[in-house]
């Protein structure tokens, strides 16, 4: 087999779009757009122009103002702020707040965080297939429920929530609703226009732009205020203070612009990688597929096997790069909570590969990981002592 190696790791970063890359360079130097952007010199108000041009370009492939969007360092910035903001506004209304064990640490931390200072959070379980009932969210609705959280996109199965209808039943109830779209933004068809979503995340190292530059989405609605969690600037609406990285949001601006011309495109690729991946895989003895096989993001394919040792697997499937889970928890040695909580036992959740797939990704990457990774399942399965052995 070929040692060069094979990236389908594209859920938790993507290489930067050269055209970016351009964009940016243009940021760095003297003749370039390097001033601060709150400067009233001619050079600042050329930055000023730049970061303008950028928040209308995300503007632009989500379908809303751009006095919306507020620049941060990523989604787990975005998500602290909306998360820790709008539960601290609205918390003479209420303390009671929702959402589920199998989003990204940097929603689940946040809720702790919150509990912490005295705030009631239900976690809701989804299904076995990921998703969340409505009638169950329906259910844990109170009167003093003033947020709820659910990501659009899982970062490690794929599958996609139903964030109008949680949307919906939210503002039925005047409560906010934030969603994680750290995954979907740049992939998947977001129209904020009609959506009824008062808060989003994003992040523009997901969709080929830079790592370290993000946004917060606010509705412009009644009710849905947010308090600041960091102080010290008036930049931002006062919400997210400090000098704006004009080269990463010039970046990320472009990759938004990028992403909407080739969003059709890009899934249909996509669609034929995931696919071939798993028509070539199904059949190893001892695999689940963990995800739906519908309402699930075309770029992300999650599979266990038995008989396997998670942390072999991964080593025996290099060069091809592939995620245990989330980039964010792939220190910590601990299976999966996302696939426990969908019903995986700890050797299933363990044993777990999550394959994501981008622009770049030919046929002959996908080939190259299906015949590394039943070789790696069989070697291993040879090796491994009785107890592991499929039943």
């Amino acid at each position: 087999m070929s040692n060069k190696a094979v990236y389908l790791d594209y859920a938790a970063t993507t290489p930067v779009d050269p055209r970016v890359i351009e964009i940016m360079q243009t940021c760095l130097s003297l003749d370039g757009h390097f001033a601060n952007p709150a400067s009233i010199h001619a050079k600042g108000r050329q930055s000023a122009a730049l970061v303008s041009d950028a928040r209308m370009r995300l503007a632009n492939l989500l379908n809303t103002q751009p006095e919306c969007l507020i620049w941060t360092s990523g989604a787990t910035e975005s998500n602290n702020l909306a998360i820790q903001g709008a539960a601290r506004a609205r918390a003479h209304r209420g303390r009671h707040l929702i959402t589920m064990p199998t989003e990204h640490k940097a929603v689940i931390d946040t809720f702790k965080a919150l509990e912490k200072e005295g705030f009631e959070v239900s976690w809701i379980n989804p299904g076995a297939d990921g998703l969340l009932s409505l009638d169950t969210l329906e259910n844990e609705l109170r009167a003093d429920t003033q947020l709820v959280s659910v990501m659009h996109v899982n970062n490690e199965t794929g599958v996609i929530q139903d964030i109008s209808g949680i949307g919906l039943l939210c503002r039925e109830q005047g409560v906010v609703f934030h969603t994680d779209a750290a995954q979907s933004v740049g992939k998947l068809d977001i129209d904020l226009a009609n959506l009824p979503v008062d808060l989003l995340s994003l992040t523009a190292h997901k969709f080929y732009g830079p790592q370290g530059i993000g946004a917060l989405y606010i509705a412009d609605r009644p009710g849905n205020g947010i308090v600041p969690i960091m102080f010290g600037g008036n930049q931002e609406r006062r919400l997210r203070p400090g000098t704006l990285p004009v080269h990463l949001i010039a970046g990320a601006g472009l990759a938004a612009t990028i992403a909407a011309s080739r969003l059709n495109d890009d899934t249909r690729h996509l669609q034929v990688m995931r696919d071939r991946l798993w028509d070539g895989i199904k059949d190893i003895e001892g695999l689940t597929r963990n995800g739906p096989d519908g309402n699930c993001y075309a770029g992300i394919l999650n599979v266990s096997v038995d008989g396997v040792e998670g942390e072999s697997l991964m080593l025996g499937m290099e060069p091809v790069c592939v995620a245990s889970g989330s980039a964010c928890n792939s220190t910590s040695g601990e299976s999966s909570y996302v696939l426990r909580a969908l019903g995986r036992n700890d050797r299933q959740a363990q044993s777990a590969v999550r394959f994501s797939f981008g622009h770049a990704t030919t046929s002959d990457d996908i080939d190259m990981a299906i015949a590394r990774y039943r070789w790696t399942v069989n070697h291993l399965r040879a090796i491994a002592p009785r107890s592991m052995a499929v039943s």
